[in-house]
């Protein structure tokens, strides 16, 4: 099947729209913690903002992997998201690796970046400090995000709780290089959304839902149907049987959320149905209902796996719009940096 994607508008948009700035790694499955926390999210912007999704498999480097597998990985995750909604004349979709302004931006951040600022990064803490065999790229990753959001002068940026502090990096060094340079970047705002920005796992509700867990403790675009109401089923609930958000009810509050995200209904209402209702009709309507919810996703996703070669081209075209908005971005750092001969 070939896709019929119109020539994509000029990358110079109106600056009534805010700009919106997304990555997101192609480091395995995506789940529907991934789709309900934001790829969900960004298909809703696109139509009002303008927005920029980078696949930032530079990022992916960070840990060991296999070539082969990273390359497949990041058009599997391209795929997705066309599937999901995310429209390539609408919104620009590319691979990070393809603009080399990203990781020439990174150098110039650097200089203006602490060590000290990068050894308090928690995700840092959490994966590599006192590990010698952490490569420099870890400790170095909030660098190349700040470059990948200042180099497109991203207003807005939907990022989870998780990414709040590099968010704020990112902007502690907007107005560093600004006040030690000139007015160059904007400075931008982060997009927190409270509801269904963090799904957590099916098997512990304590902890985010990840692609990195036991394959019962997410939901992936790959599983069939089958799987998707096997894994429901057997995910953990709380002690006591009232079906309600709350504190002291931590699983049943997330599967609540993901009832209410992927049927577009109010938690209170979905209370009010269940009210007396057992954990098992509750779950098996939920399955239910998360079926119907990815089935024509998952529809669209193997019509769009069946022609790799468009998914290669869209993200080419992507790239070329990009570079038109990073390309003149870099120049004019350069310049004010000093670092060009040109002013």
């Amino acid at each position: 099947m070939v896709l019929q994607v119109a020539p994509a508008p000029a990358a110079t948009l109106p600056a009534t729209r805010k700009r919106v700035f997304s990555g997101i790694q192609p480091s395995g499955a995506v789940t529907i913690g991934n789709y309900l926390g934001a790829i969900r999210r960004w298909v809703q912007q696109q139509h009002q903002h303008q927005s920029i999704h980078a696949i930032v498999n530079l990022h992916a480097m960070t840990v060991p992997y296999d070539p082969a597998d990273l390359r497949q990985r990041t058009i599997d995750l391209a795929t997705v998201l066309i599937a999901c909604g995310i429209d390539p004349e609408k919104a620009i979709l590319f691979m990070q690796s393809e603009v080399p302004e990203h990781t020439e931006l990174t150098w110039v951040l650097a200089t203006q970046t602490m060590f000290g600022e990068l050894n308090r990064m928690t995700q840092f803490k959490d994966k590599g400090r006192g590990d010698e065999r952490a490569g420099a790229g870890l400790f170095f990753y909030p660098v190349l995000m700040a470059s990948d959001i200042l180099l497109y002068d991203t207003d807005s940026v939907p990022v989870g709780e998780d990414q709040r502090q590099h968010l704020e990096l990112t902007r502690d060094v907007a107005e560093r290089f600004n006040a030690t340079y000139g007015e160059t970047f904007v400075v931008p705002q982060p997009d927190i959304e409270a509801e269904g920005a963090r799904i957590m796992s099916l098997d512990d509700p304590t902890k985010k839902m990840s692609k990195s867990g036991a394959p019962g403790s997410y939901i992936a675009f790959q599983d069939t149907s089958d799987e998707i109401r096997k894994k429901i089923m057997r995910a953990v609930t709380d002690s006591g049987s009232e079906i309600v958000a709350r504190e002291d009810k931590p699983a049943l509050t997330n599967l609540l959320g993901i009832f209410s995200l992927m049927t577009d209904t109010p938690v209170a209402e979905l209370e009010r149905r269940y009210e007396g209702a057992g954990y098992g009709t509750f779950k098996k309507e939920l399955a239910e209902a998360v079926v119907a919810h990815m089935e024509p996703i998952q529809q669209r996703l193997a019509e769009l796996a069946a022609n790799p070669g468009e998914i290669i081209r869209i993200l080419d075209r992507g790239t070329e719009r990009a570079r038109e908005i990073a390309t003149p971005k870099m120049r004019q750092v350069r310049e004010v940096t000093g670092i060009s001969l040109v002013r």
